[in-house]
């Protein structure tokens, strides 16, 4: 039996651009970052905030060096389950105030990059410590518009770029199945963040309108156990 005090060897690396705080509701990065490492893992994050539960790195994935920083930092770490869970969207998305015309370049090309772009690039830069790993994962968290392609999403540069997000996993399956590399896109719909909560609040709504992360929590367990004779492709994870 393990003792309490030893990890297990499993290191996962997730990313994301930001927390929006840091209490027991402080979003999808912090609730995964408590639940793992209260399960034992090793985690390594990235993010500009601070993390609380794992060996955090400081990286801005706006600046250009960010990749050369996350090297020097994961030199020669072997990467079991690599999460990627940045996302950003235009001004006043999902609201009836957004309007396209109004999105500026800078908006447009922010939005692009950090959901669409940088996983591309992170991925390619971190094959090598995904390859020393004997079943290792990429994971990808999307959202319920890019898996489901509903139509009454007027959010361009969001939309867009979480459709993206499937022709990069069906794609890289392809170049990483030599390597048995699993990647699985999951696209959640309306998580039980404070925020979410917040915005339901306003309308009379409680809890029951959104989906609890024991439920993602479970298919990312899912995908972390799976052998690397198989791959799960895509998980729609939608609100009823």
């Amino acid at each position: 039996m393990k003792s309490k005090k030893e990890k297990k060897p499993f290191n996962l690396i997730w990313s994301k651009k930001e927390y929006s705080n840091l209490d027991a509701s402080g979003g999808i990065g912090f609730k995964i970052s408590k639940y793992y490492s209260e399960k034992g893992y090793n985690l390594f994050t990235v993010s500009r905030k601070k993390s609380e539960y794992a060996h955090w790195i400081s990286a801005d994935f706006n600046d250009s060096d960010c990749l050369l920083k996350l090297n020097s930092e994961l030199k020669q770490v072997h990467i079991d389950a690599l999460l990627y869970l940045a996302g950003t969207w235009e001004k006043n998305a999902f609201t009836n105030e957004y309007n396209f015309e109004e999105s500026t370049s800078k908006e447009i090309d922010n939005v692009i990059n950090l959901n669409l772009v940088f996983p591309i690039k992170a991925i390619q830069n971190f094959l090598p410590n995904l390859k020393i790993s004997k079943n290792p994962k990429i994971i990808i968290i999307g959202a319920a518009i890019g898996g489901l392609n509903l139509t009454r999403c007027p959010e361009v540069a969001n939309t867009s770029s979480k459709i993206g997000l499937k022709g990069m996993v069906m794609a890289l399956r392809q170049s990483l199945n030599k390597d048995k590399i699993g990647i699985t896109l999951i696209n959640p719909g309306n998580l039980e963040t404070e925020e979410v909560l917040n915005d339901l609040r306003t309308v009379n709504k409680d809890e029951t309108f959104t989906i609890p992360f024991s439920d993602l929590f479970l298919c990312i367990d899912t995908v972390i156990n799976s052998s690397n004779r198989s791959n799960i492709n895509e998980i729609d994870l939608t609100n009823m």
